[in-house]
């Protein structure tokens, strides 16, 4: 039996953002613009680095560049995060200082694909537990899967409702690895 109900895409889709593109500015901004703050260029409607824009521009006229601050830059001197990633446990006790040049290089790695993805601090709370913050919730995501990937452990994802927001939890306790566990069956 048909329903009387008119359906439309309207009707199917999930309306994602909610503040009806409040975080959005009005309009684009003039091309090319250069970042003040970290250098970023927007060119071709995209946010590159200096060394992706030489190789991807291709000017009509050009331009002087104009400076503005990048969306990353925005984000992170308002202080509000978009990602946070969580790390804990004996292991990050005793391999802190390589876990967090780890991080360092991932999230530098990660700036070449998108340099608005920054990290925008990190802190130690008196549990001892590592909290990164990021600009990007996909920053975060990327964070915790290399993080397990290079030292094991067990990582969670959560995202908000909207997927505006990314927590990821990365545990790892000494002899309770991927690769501590393995080790122990073999010898069991």
């Amino acid at each position: 039996m048909k329903g009387k109900k008119r359906y439309s895409n309207v009707t199917f889709s999930k309306r994602v953002d909610h503040e009806a593109g409040r975080h959005r500015p009005a309009h684009a901004p003039p091309e090319p613009a250069v970042c003040k703050e970290c250098g970023a260029v927007y060119v071709n409607r995209r946010w590159v680095t200096a060394e992706g824009a030489l190789k991807t521009h291709k000017p009509a006229h050009w331009r002087p560049p104009v400076e503005t601050v990048c969306p990353g830059c925005k984000r992170r001197a308002e202080g509000v995060p978009s990602g946070f990633v969580y790390l804990d446990g004996t292991f990050l006790a005793a391999h802190r200082e390589e876990i967090e040049h780890f991080l360092e290089k991932e999230a530098e790695r990660a700036a070449e694909d998108n340099p608005l993805a920054k990290v925008m601090g990190k802190q130690i709370d008196e549990d001892g537990v590592l909290t990164v913050t990021t600009t990007t919730e996909h920053l975060a995501e990327r964070l915790g899967q290399s993080l397990q990937k290079a030292f094991g452990g067990k990582v969670q994802y959560d995202f908000s409702h909207e997927n505006k927001l990314a927590r990821v939890y990365w545990h790892r306790d000494i002899g309770r690895g991927f690769a501590a566990g393995r080790f122990n069956s073999r010898s069991a």
